[in-house]
C-alpha cells in the first residue's frame, strides 16, 4: 500500500506543476498589488515616500498588461480614487497600513524580492508557490483521512485544486493563498492531535500573517478549552495564556503600523474607498451597517448552502463529539468572517474555512464507511 501512496504522489508532482505553470501563464496584475509593494520599498526608502510610489507602480507597469495596469490605476474602468494612489504620494502612503498589518506575509514578499524576484513577480510568485504546496498538503491530508484508499485521495486532491476560487487565489497578489498553506497545517495538526503548544505556534504564524484571523485563532482555543472540560474536567489555563499571547501580538501589530481600524477599513470597502483616508472620517451608523449586511448575506447563498449542508452531513454522519465540535468551530468562522468583512460576492475570502469544513465532512465520511477501503487492500 505504501509504494502506491508513493506512486501516486509521483503522478500527482507534475500534474501540480503543470497547473501551477498553468496559473503562471494566467496570472493577473490586480489593484492589491500596489499596496503590497509599497510596504516592501517603505522598508528599504524610509522616509522617501515619493520615491516609493515612483517605483511601485513604474515596477508593475514595466510587467504588467496594458489591461491589467489600467485596472490598477484606475482608467479602465474608470475609477478616480485609484487614480490619485497613482499619482498623490499622500493618498498612496495613507492606504499602506491596511496592507502593513499582514507581517508574515509582506516578510516573504520582501525575501523573495531580495533573493532576484521582481517587485510583482514576488507577490505572485508567493500565490503561485502556495498553490502548489496547498496540492501537497492537501494530498497528504486526504492520506490521513482515507488511508486505505489513494485513489480518493488523488482525484479528491486534484477536484480541490481545480475549484474556481482556488484557481483564483493562486493567481493574484493577495494573502489568501499563502494563509491556505497555513489553515492545512493547521488541520493536519488537528487531525493527528499534534501538541498543545505545537498547535499555538501555527496560531501564532497565522495571526503574524494575517492579523485579521485572530478571530479564527481565538475561536479555537476557546473551542479546544471547552471540548478539554468536556472530556477532562478540568479548567486548562494555558489555552488562556496562549490567548493572551496572541491578543499581544494582534493590538501590537495594528497599533505598530497605525492601522485605521476595522471602521475605517469597512467604509473604504464597502461604502466610499476614500483617496484620503486622514481627511475624511469614517462615518456611518449602526443602520447603514445592517442594511450592508443583510444585503450582503442575500448574495451569500453559494457559501451558506455549502456550509449548511455540510455542517448537517457531517452531524448526520458522525456522533463523534469531537468531529462535531470542530466541525462546528469551523462553520462559525465563516459568518464571524461574514459580520466583519462581508463581501459575499467574492468567494475566496472564506474559501479557506469551506475547504477545511470539506475536510471535516470527509473526515466524518471515512469514520463512517471505515475509511472507503479499496477492495482487499490492508
Amino acid at each position: 500500500m505504501e509504494k502506491k501512496w508513493k506512486l501516486s504522489l509521483l503522478f500527482l508532482l507534475p500534474i501540480l506543476a503543470a497547473l501551477t505553470f498553468w496559473n503562471y501563464n494566467n496570472r493577473v496584475y490586480d489593484w492589491d498589488m500596489p499596496g503590497y509593494i509599497g510596504c516592501m520599498y517603505a522598508l528599504d526608502y524610509p522616509g522617501l515616500p515619493d520615491k516609493v510610489r515612483e517605483l511601485t507602480f513604474s515596477s508593475i507597469k514595466k510587467e504588467a498588461p496594458a489591461g491589467h495596469y489600467a485596472d490598477i490605476n484606475g482608467t479602465d474602468p474608470k475609477d478616480v480614487t485609484r487614480q490619485y494612489f497613482e499619482k498623490n504620494t499622500r493618498s498612496f502612503t495613507e492606504q499602506l497600513p491596511y496592507y502593513e498589518i499582514k507581517v508574515g506575509y509582506n516578510l516573504v514578499i520582501r525575501f523573495l524580492y531580495k533573493i532576484g524576484f521582481t517587485a510583482p513577480m514576488s507577490v505572485l510568485f508567493l500565490s503561485l508557490i502556495s498553490y502548489f504546496f496547498s496540492g501537497i498538503l492537501l494530498f497528504y491530508i486526504f492520506k490521513i483521512i482515507f488511508p486505505n484508499n489513494y485513489l480518493n485521495a488523488f482525484f479528491t486532491t486534484n477536484v480541490m485544486l481545480l475549484l474556481p476560487p482556488v484557481i483564483e487565489m493562486s493567481r493574484i497578489s493577495t494573502p489568501d493563498m499563502f494563509i491556505l498553506v497555513m489553515l492545512l497545517i493547521f488541520m493536519i495538526a488537528l487531525l493527528q492531535k499534534w501538541k498543545e503548544w505545537t498547535v499555538f505556534i501555527i496560531l501564532f504564524l497565522i495571526t503574524f500573517i494575517r492579523p485579521d484571523y485572530i478571530t479564527f485563532t481565538l475561536t479555537y482555543l476557546v473551542t479546544a478549552w471547552i471540548y478539554a472540560f468536556i472530556i477532562d474536567k478540568k479548567l486548562d489555563l494555558s489555552y488562556f495564556l496562549q490567548a493572551a499571547v496572541l491578543i499581544v501580538l494582534y493590538f501590537f501589530i495594528i497599533k505598530f503600523y497605525n492601522f485605521p481600524g476595522w471602521k475605517s477599513l469597512f467604509y473604504d470597502t464597502f461604502i466610499y474607498r476614500r483617496p484620503f483616508v486622514s481627511t475624511q472620517a469614517a462615518s456611518f451608523t449602526l443602520q447603514d451597517y445592517l442594511l450592508i449586511l443583510f444585503e450582503r448575506i442575500m448574495n451569500f447563498k453559494k457559501v451558506t448552502l455549502i456550509a449548511v449542508g455540510s455542517l448537517g452531513l457531517i452531524f448526520y454522519w458522525s456522533k463523534d463529539k469531537w468531529i462535531r465540535i470542530y466541525s462546528l468551530f469551523i462553520f462559525i468562522n465563516i459568518y464571524i468572517k461574514f459580520v466583519f468583512f462581508p463581501q459575499s460576492a467574492t468567494l475566496r475570502f472564506f474559501f479557506g474555512f469551506i475547504i477545511l469544513l470539506l475536510i471535516m465532512l470527509s473526515f466524518a465520511l471515512s469514520k463512517k464507511y471505515n475509511g472507503l477501503r479499496l477492495g482487499k487492500n490492508p
